[in-house]
């Protein structure tokens, strides 16, 4: 299953590595992909084996520091 969602705050790699290993370490995750907009809103695609919820996949990205928008 595929779900995408916008990230809003992360600006350069080390943006993207913090959210990707937020959203990893989520149950079923088999990879993420972040197509980093600097200052502008981020699409991240989440590959799972199970749905994900918006909330819990918003909480992940909160732990990393960003937002979901």
């Amino acid at each position: 299953m595929q779900t995408t969602v916008n990230v809003s705050g992360m600006t350069c790699q080390h943006c993207v590595r913090s959210v990707t290993e937020e959203l990893t370490a989520l149950d079923g995750v088999e990879s993420v992909d972040v197509d980093l907009v600097a200052g502008g809103a981020s699409p991240v695609v989440v590959t799972s084996s199970r749905e994900l919820g918006h909330e819990e996949i918003a909480e992940a990205v909160e732990e990393a520091g960003y937002s979901v928008v």
